[in-house]
């Protein structure tokens, strides 16, 4: 009984210690906010070549095949240039470019957006996939692409796709990605949940893998809650969106992990406009787009 009482008081202290935590996370004030054109918008990109900011939106259910997705274009000071740039997609998420072109997970196939025309030349279907979700490219073209409930990270090269790498207890739930020289970084919503269907996950995790070797190594030990968007600060720490707990993290190059913003909603995929410290954050429950400006926060 002792041990009972024990235990039930140590998990009360522990749960009023993270509400209390929350309470104090700090509130950062967008410097603008579009509220018009985007439904269930879920991700945000910053292509810096063209200087412009591509917010992908779902317009629908999350693995409907109906034609209605589609791609805006922004600039960084939050003025929207076409708010259908690229229309005919179904469900599109993560955004990423390379060399002149914008790649769009949507569902089972990555495509193929060239920025300068605003055209469609790409589609690769990928075989097996499930739940196409977050997108990075490195610079001899690859893409790399995560599937949320295939649990894999599948791999794209000169229009053919393989499994990178796969398996709960590799990926777990996997979602965000990130380039970063010979290192893919994953972000993890958190292991697959066990035992009845919808169960919640746990917290979590960022990872990165050997993009040869594809050994896999975890950058922090700390709570980072359901990652989805993962951007690099430009200093050897990384940015990221706890979609679960509904905010903007810092985690360091030593894996020290500190909250930069608390929302009122989960924001998802976001981009970064690092010469202004500048990130833009898609909130899809809300079909609103926020910008936060970082400099200070991230002193």
């Amino acid at each position: 009984m002792f041990k009972l009482l024990a235990g039930g008081l140590a998990l009360a202290l522990a749960l009023a210690a993270t509400v209390l935590a929350q309470a104090s996370d700090p509130i950062l004030p967008p410097l603008w906010t579009l509220t018009v054109g985007f439904a269930s918008p879920e991700s945000a990109y910053f292509d810096a070549e063209s200087n412009r900011v591509f917010v992908s939106s779902i317009n629908g259910q999350i693995l409907e095949k109906d034609g209605n997705g589609y791609i805006s274009q922004l600039t960084g000071t939050g003025t929207v240039v076409s708010e259908k740039w690229v229309t005919g997609l179904n469900a599109p998420k993560g955004l990423r470019s390379v060399r002149g072109m914008l790649w769009v997970a949507d569902i089972d196939e990555v495509v193929g957006i060239d920025i300068d025309s605003g055209r469609i030349s790409s589609r690769v279907k990928i075989e097996g996939a499930k739940f196409l979700n977050d997108l990075a490219t490195a610079p001899d073209g690859t893409v790399y692409v995560s599937d949320s409930t295939a649990l894999k990270i599948f791999e794209v090269k000169n229009g053919t796709a393989s499994v990178f790498v796969e398996g709960g207890d590799v990926v777990e739930q996997p979602n965000g990605l990130l380039v970063e020289g010979n290192r893919l970084i994953l972000g993890t919503v958190g292991p697959a949940p066990s035992g009845a269907p919808g169960g919640a996950p746990a917290g979590g995790h960022l990872f990165s893998f050997d993009r040869k070797t594809k050994q896999r190594t975890q950058l922090t030990m700390q709570p980072v809650g359901g990652i989805d968007g993962i951007e690099s600060d430009g200093k050897n720490g990384l940015l990221v969106t706890d979609v679960v707990g509904a905010r903007l993290l810092h985690v360091g190059k030593s894996g020290d992990v500190k909250v930069l913003a608390k929302f009122a909603v989960g924001g998802a995929d976001f981009g970064y406009i690092p010469s202004r410290h500048l990130a833009v954050i898609p909130f899809l429950r809300t079909n609103t787009i926020s910008a936060y400006d970082l400099t200070a926060a991230l002193k």
